[in-house]
């Protein structure tokens, strides 16, 4: 099974980008996680879609998205909701509407996040149930993982140093996968 994972981040010391690299290494064995980045799509303009359609790297990250078991979202809560940078990714794969489906219908969503305050990302997962409802997603409820104080769990490189931390990321992406499995056959 190959899961694709997108941070919320773009920083380079990103703690949510550490947690996404973590998973990467400790998903079970036989599973894999894709990291895309979100560096290179542009602000989101209807005029630039309009003249140029939708940018190279939006398209390929679409495509790479379609051709995966499942979506693994980390991601930051910023003032209580969700990052700007990964809003608008999401708004350009969803361009055109015709490719909703191909992209995100019915794809298994898991949501994850570290934040350094004591409340984890409770928030701004939350923010992210509408978009992923609207987008005809199947988000996985069955484990969130929402990680405070992640500044003495993470390294200043943003790697995950925390022992009992890597085992709850270990049990959260078993959990994802036999959620995914299932629904990989319905897509």
């Amino acid at each position: 099974m190959k899961l694709v994972g997108i941070s919320g981040s773009l920083r380079r010391g990103s703690i949510n980008s550490g947690l996404l690299r973590a998973a990467a290494e400790l998903v079970p064995d036989g599973h894999g996680i894709v990291i895309a980045s979100l560096r290179e799509i542009p602000l989101y303009d209807g005029d630039v879609e309009a003249r140029d359609g939708v940018p190279a790297s939006v398209s390929a990250l679409k495509d790479l998205i379609a051709a995966t078991d499942g979506l693994l979202i980390s991601t930051p809560e910023y003032n209580n909701s969700m990052p700007g940078v990964l809003k608008n990714a999401l708004d350009w794969l969803s361009r055109p509407a015709a490719d909703i489906g191909r992209v995100f219908g019915g794809r298994p969503v898991a949501l994850m996040g570290a934040s350094p305050g004591g409340f984890g990302t409770t928030l701004g997962q939350n923010a992210w149930l509408p978009v992923l409802r609207t987008l005809g997603t199947q988000p996985w409820f069955g484990g969130r993982l929402m990680i405070s104080r992640a500044g003495a769990l993470f390294s200043a490189d943003g790697e995950l140093t925390d022992e009992g931390t890597r085992q709850n990321l270990r049990k959260f992406l078993e959990g994802f996968i036999a959620f995914t499995g299932p629904q990989a056959g319905r897509r």
